[in-house]
């Protein structure tokens, strides 16, 4: 099996530190590390750094965020495809990606990628999932300041109030 490799920029490099740990702790951390399939346990502390950090900024509605919404619903059900273009129209500046699946039966899966202001990215996020028909959804946001990124979108929107689609 390849190990991951991280790729770094040439100017950073890696310091040691040395970290003191209760054996019981460090045995949950073990069991951790094999779980997520770590290559070391600096990878995986790096990880739950970089969680906590990213957590820490999201806390600010500014911050620059990025999101996955997954929606589960039935294409027959009425009405829920013409709502769920109009909330995309709606929010179509922060959606930068969109793919649509068939599953069995009746039922489809909608991903849906989105990126911008922290605040403007939950609400997008929260009125997708809050469409008449829509059978389940959920989301998670991040940052791409953990990978060294931005999305590149940096002015506020002013999204129209939620159409009353029947």
């Amino acid at each position: 099996m390849a190990r991951r490799r991280t790729v770094r920029p040439a100017a950073e490099y890696v310091v040691r530190v040395g970290v003191s740990l209760e054996p019981s702790l460090l045995d949950q951390l073990d069991r951790w590390v094999r779980a997520r399939n770590s290559p070391s346990r600096s990878d995986a502390i790096r990880a739950l750094i970089r969680k906590e950090l990213a957590d820490q900024t999201l806390d600010d509605p500014d911050s620059d965020a990025v999101a996955c919404v997954m929606l589960l619903y039935r294409h027959d059900a009425p009405n829920v495809l013409r709502r769920l273009t109009a909330t995309e129209h709606r929010w179509g500046p922060h959606i930068r990606s969109s793919s649509h699946v068939h599953l069995g039966g009746a039922s489809c899966m909608q991903i849906l990628g989105l990126a911008g202001r922290q605040a403007e990215v939950v609400a997008a996020a929260e009125d997708l999932r809050g469409i008449k028909g829509i059978a389940w959804g959920e989301f998670v946001v991040g940052t791409p300041k953990v990978a060294g990124g931005t999305t590149g979108h940096h002015h506020p929107h002013r999204p129209r109030a939620p159409a009353d689609a029947p």
